[in-house]
């Protein structure tokens, strides 16, 4: 856990790139990328040297050369040990005019991470700011990657606070709740074809260690964790950089975190890849037809981005594998061909899980769409039989711009610290929603349509042609009223009137 010391520094030299000139939060996030990527070459550095020394061989894989860089400058003096202690003006120059240049060139870390330096720009206004984000990133304990994890995460968050370049960026909540529904296994190949800062494939990594902990023991499932379990795609550099960084400070060596445009290009190479897809894609509106991949528009043919995401999805994944991802409601009941043909293959050839209907909030502050997260395995056999369907009414949070916490930070979430009490509940649904998912196939059958979560067989769905939205198969209960029959009802009326007269009457009587 953080600490608040910790929180309000960052806070602080937050401000302090604020008051420097750089209004962006990405840019802030991508200059501390670099700067932690630069600490891991020094520890990385740091760890060659000890084996050398105690091995007593020659350094056998070098970071930083030996001698100086074409300016003259020694490259010892580029390690963040060294920089470190400099006067803030001369450590300036050397990240500025020797490190970023080097950083670009770096092909030795043989990472992702470094492909993804190599167009790495140093804009940190001046020297003082630099020296100060230098002393505070010096303070983080990186052998502790709970704490590195929760300061990239904090800092992260900040991304959404300040509004701008939100949608790269799904509450973790609700990520909580999709990976714990989704359960990743040890052997599964996990993908997310729209991965932004990755917090998808870093939160089934912790999920991985917490529940499956013979992944960091087994040397040939430690292998598959650190570099074939975790895939994301995205064409924006920046935030490749930065997701990359997401999963390094989570602990996950190398994973494949790789430019690509999910939508435009063929994937002939991904194709059935995949075990599970695990998404919160950016729905854009529509792409041109001749600016579209040929494999997508031969599963359905269309030009909106949420339905050709849907077709990716089904695409990427093997035979078996299984999808947790977010739509906007539209999917769920569109009349388009494209919508109804996407919908009857979900339910006819593959086996459509669940249905889970999210409020209209909770992408606020800078999205009020409607939406809801579908869960479905690929068979290209069907399997449907019964769609379990859940209306979320509150996560946790208030719907409004604010998204404040509604309960103590002990009681949110999918896996609350505490347990929550039934009052509880009406402010967060997420555990109990992950509760009723492991009774889909027993108890859930059973609850009538009139309660928040329960079951729809595939005919129902077929009947209603292939409708997915939660209203479509919910029913309202109607309160029940007693009437009187008519000449009760005139009676009451009669013996009122009559009593009224002969109050007035009394009421005479007195006034004379």
């Amino acid at each position: 856990m953080l600490t608040g010391e910790l929180r309000s520094q960052i806070d602080r030299i937050w401000d302090s790139f604020w008051s420097g000139g750089i209004s962006n939060p990405l840019e802030v996030i991508e200059q501390i990328t670099y700067l932690l990527f630069l600490r891991r070459l020094d520890d990385l550095h740091t760890l060659e040297e000890n084996k050398s020394a105690r091995l007593k061989k020659p350094i056998e894989r070098r970071v930083f050369p030996q001698g100086k860089d074409p300016k003259g400058r020694p490259y010892e003096d580029m390690r963040w040990s060294r920089f470190k202690h400099f006067a803030p003006a001369e450590m300036y120059e050397v990240v500025g005019e020797h490190v970023f240049p080097f950083l670009r060139t770096l092909g030795g870390d043989d990472s992702t991470y470094a492909h993804h330096m190599k167009d790495a720009r140093f804009t940190i206004p001046t020297p003082a700011l630099l020296s100060k984000v230098v002393d505070m990133l010096d303070q983080v304990p990186m052998e502790d990657r709970d704490t590195k994890g929760d300061l990239y995460e904090y800092m992260l968050g900040k991304i959404a606070t300040a509004g701008q370049n939100g949608q790269f960026r799904t509450p973790r909540h609700i990520i909580q709740l999709m990976v714990e529904i989704a359960a990743p296994g040890p052997k599964d190949i996990i993908c997310d074809p729209a991965s932004g800062t990755c917090g998808f494939l870093v939160t089934a990594g912790e999920y991985l260690r917490a529940h499956h902990p013979e992944i960091l023991r087994d040397s040939q499932l430690k292998e598959h964790f650190h570099h074939k379990a975790f895939h994301g795609f995205d064409f924006d550099n920046t935030m490749l950089r930065i997701g990359s960084m997401n999963m390094l400070l989570h602990g996950v060596e190398n994973p494949d975190i790789r430019y690509q445009d999910s939508l435009a290009q063929d994937h002939a190479g991904d194709e059935e890849r995949y075990t599970l897809v695990l998404a919160n894609p950016p729905f854009a509106g529509s792409l041109d037809y001749e600016n579209t991949a040929k494999d997508l528009q031969q599963i359905v043919k269309t030009k909106k981005t949420e339905l050709l995401f849907l077709a990716l999805f089904m695409r990427l994944l093997k035979p078996g594998g299984r999808a947790a991802v977010i739509v906007p409601d539209g999917v769920l009941f569109g009349s388009s061909n494209a919508h109804k043909e996407l919908r009857r293959i979900l339910v006819e050839e593959q086996k459509l899980d669940a249905v889970i209907s999210l409020p209209g909030g909770v992408f606020k502050p800078y999205a009020g769409v409607s939406t809801a997260i579908l869960i479905f395995t690929k068979t290209n056999s069907g399997g449907t039989d019964n769609v379990w369907f859940y209306d979320v009414d509150a996560d946790g949070w208030s719907l409004d711009d604010k998204r404040s916490p509604l309960l103590p930070e002990e009681k949110l979430g999918t896996v609350p610290k505490v347990a929550i009490t039934a009052e509880e509940h009406a402010k967060n649904n997420l555990p109990d929603i992950l509760a009723r998912w492991q009774k889909r196939d027993k108890t859930e059958r059973k609850r009538a349509r009139t309660e928040q979560s329960f079951c729809v067989s595939k005919a129902d769905i077929v009947a209603q042609g292939y409708d997915l939205s939660v209203n479509r198969y919910r029913e309202v209960v109607h309160e029940v009223v007693d009437h009187q029959p008519p000449k009760e009802i005139l009676a009451d009326l009669a013996k009122l009137e009559a009593d009224i007269q002969k109050g007035m009457k009394e009421l005479e009587g007195m006034i004379k």
